[in-house]
């Protein structure tokens, strides 16, 4: 029986196996930030442990950062305390730290893809849980909690039983105007966010075939929101492309070296996974949420359902909706384009083509916050900085923002934010805060008409 890329990834890294119980794993890739670090710090400092593989350890600042101002000193006491632990943790333990301000600095999940550290076949973990992000080059790629983080830096290893493998697969040609956002918030709208729990999920078909990399790494992010334990694109000649020629991918002969390895990845053709899903292109169209988990979604155009049940009914309660209303017209004072998912420039650029020449409404707010100052720079030197100022858009500095209320940028109570983050939670941008997960797309056009719209004007 042939194997999936998830065993060929997984049997690759197993360095020892327990009798009928978990494996140990060897981790390539060690990403960290200024959260879910020092309590692991601290726990190898009080038991006298050494990092063991530094070299495989790459942190960035990213979470509780502000997004204006950088060059001056943090306000806020808890975030400066954390970047200066991270700061002394890194310098310490010879880590490689992109700090606020570095060139290099910029959301872990956007930044490591971008500077080639993300690679196919490897392992990849982070104390996030949307580090399912990099499994869009074909790695196995999880969030770990803080005491994982620890067994990390002292071993380079994990403890873990294997999952069992999901497929979903897409096939035709998607409709005008629908990006990858729209892909995965119909799958999980479709599936439910406990359809993946227990499963790592490998993504397939002529959708995922024809998807750019940074479309592929939106769709991998908010696996976690299936409940899977992560999620997987095939590498193809896409993927090559992407890493090729970036500050840490490998060249020349060891880039073709890895090359001949990566081209073995791909799912064999009679293996088989424990559950599949297959979808059409043709049915899925731009989607929004209504309610406070990713899964409550529906179509632009569609209608919230009626469901008897008393977590619904209290979700829409605290969003302020009724079952059978249209989301169509709905006014929004807040647009937040940014996030893990949604923060690389091909997203600016499609939100770019929407807003050039046109003001954005008055009653919004609109912030972009760039995933890294790479991408910061390329908004300057494409001329798309222009484009939004013009529009009354507000461009902010790279850092997670609004996706979490962990920073400066948060919803105010009772607002309704059109957000292109991954995650709808009750309070998630703020105490009271109403947030509707959409498209960069859908967001921009959001912003310019000051509630949620049809986008048939803007697609043609």
């Amino acid at each position: 029986m042939g194997k999936t890329l998830f065993d060929k990834v997984w049997d690759a890294h197993v360095v020892d196996t327990i009798e009928n119980g978990p494996q140990v794993l060897y981790i390539d890739k060690h990403l960290i930030h200024e959260v879910t670090s020092p309590q692991a710090f601290n726990e190898l400092e009080e038991r006298g442990i050494p990092v063991l593989r530094p070299k495989q350890i790459v942190a960035t600042a990213d979470h509780n950062t502000p997004t204006l101002d950088q060059h001056l000193p943090i306000k806020d006491e808890l975030s400066r305390i954390q970047l200066q632990q991270l700061s002394e943790n890194c310098k310490k333990n010879g880590i490689t730290l992109y700090e606020l301000g570095h060139q290099y600095n910029g959301i872990v999940h956007v930044m490591a893809p971008e500077l080639g550290i993300t690679q196919p076949g490897m392992t990849i973990v982070c104390g996030d849980s949307h580090t399912s992000t990099h499994g869009a080059f074909g790695t196995i790629a999880f969030g770990i909690g803080t005491s994982q983080v620890a067994q990390v830096f002292a071993s380079q290893c994990l403890l873990l039983s294997k999952p069992k493998s999901l497929r979903v697969s897409v096939n035709g040609k998607l409709k005008n105007g629908v990006l990858p956002k729209d892909v995965i918030l119909y799958i999980i709208a479709q599936i439910g966010t406990n359809a993946g729990t227990g499963y790592f999920c490998e993504y397939a078909g002529e959708v995922f075939e024809n998807m750019s990399m940074e479309g592929r790494m939106t769709v991998c992010n908010m696996s976690i929101e299936m409940g899977a334990r992560g999620g997987m694109i095939a590498p193809d000649q896409t993927t090559f492309d992407y890493v090729k020629g970036r500050k840490f991918a490998p060249e020349g002969e060891e880039f073709e070296r890895k090359l001949a390895y990566w081209r073995t990845l791909p799912s064999d053709p009679d293996a088989v996974f424990d559950k599949e899903y297959v979808f059409k292109a043709s049915d899925i169209e731009p989607m929004i949420t209504y309610g406070t988990n990713p899964g409550m979604g529906i179509k632009i155009s569609g209608n919230i359902p009626t469901l008897d049940d008393n977590s619904f009914v209290k979700s829409l309660e605290y969003m302020g909706l009724k079952a059978g209303e249209s989301m169509l017209n709905k006014p929004i004072n807040y647009v937040f384009i940014g996030s893990c998912t949604n923060s690389r420039i091909e997203d600016f650029r499609i939100a770019a083509q929407i807003v050039k020449g046109k003001q954005k409404a008055g009653n919004v707010t609109a912030w972009l916050v760039p995933g890294s100052k790479q991408v910061e720079a390329q908004i300057e030197a494409e001329g798309l900085k222009d484009i939004f100022e013009a529009a009354g858009f507000q461009l902010r500095q790279p850092g997670c923002s609004a996706c979490l209320a962990m920073n400066d940028d948060k919803i105010p109570q009772g607002e309704y934010c059109v957000s292109t983050s991954n995650r709808n939670f009750e309070g998630r941008q703020g105490q009271g805060a109403r947030t509707i997960l959409a498209s960069p797309l859908v967001a921009a056009a959001t912003a310019i008409e000051g509630k949620i719209t049809d986008l048939a004007q803007y697609l043609n």
